[in-house]
């Protein structure tokens, strides 16, 4: 599958969170949703980028009203510790398989020290209240994915 664009319909999914519970894109019909996926929970990439994420919840107003779930292949325990480390205030969704990463693009070929291996590209995309992606950031760096959601809202 080709890189998903702007305009085009957000993949659905259906994901265990850090508690177990399903998650799917569809449940938050009518309302915004911020979807980012990063490639291993507490790693120091992936907390500047939830961290950010959880500030935003917290305290800007065009992000407090809308949904963000962040996506990596780490279990749903594993999930939880980033949670409780990091105080996050937004829901971690368990992609073990990558299944959902690699229908949104964010999953490809990578190079660590000269070796080639598939993982997480790190991403986010930006849904709105009726499924359309209405920003669509492949790959991005951690700490740009508040402002380019704020460019949007």
């Amino acid at each position: 599958m080709g890189k998903l664009q702007v305009g085009d319909k957000a993949p659905d999914f259906k994901l265990l969170n850090q508690n177990k519970e399903e998650v799917t894109l569809a449940q938050f019909k009518g309302r915004k949703v911020l979807v980012y996926f990063y490639p291993k929970a507490m790693t120091p990439g992936c907390t500047i980028q939830s961290c950010a994420v959880r500030d935003a919840v917290e305290n800007i107003p065009e992000i407090q009203g809308i949904v963000s779930l962040g996506i990596s292949p780490d279990a749903p325990e594993k999930q939880q510790k980033f949670i409780d480390k990091y105080s996050l205030n937004f829901d971690l969704l368990a992609d073990e398989d990558h299944s959902v990463a690699e229908a949104y693009g964010a999953w490809g070929e990578k190079s660590m020290y000269g070796k080639k291996y598939f993982g997480i590209v790190r991403s986010s995309f930006l849904v709105d209240e009726e499924g359309k992606l209405i920003g669509v950031w492949n790959p991005v760096k951690p700490d740009d994915t508040v402002p380019n959601a704020l460019k949007l809202l």
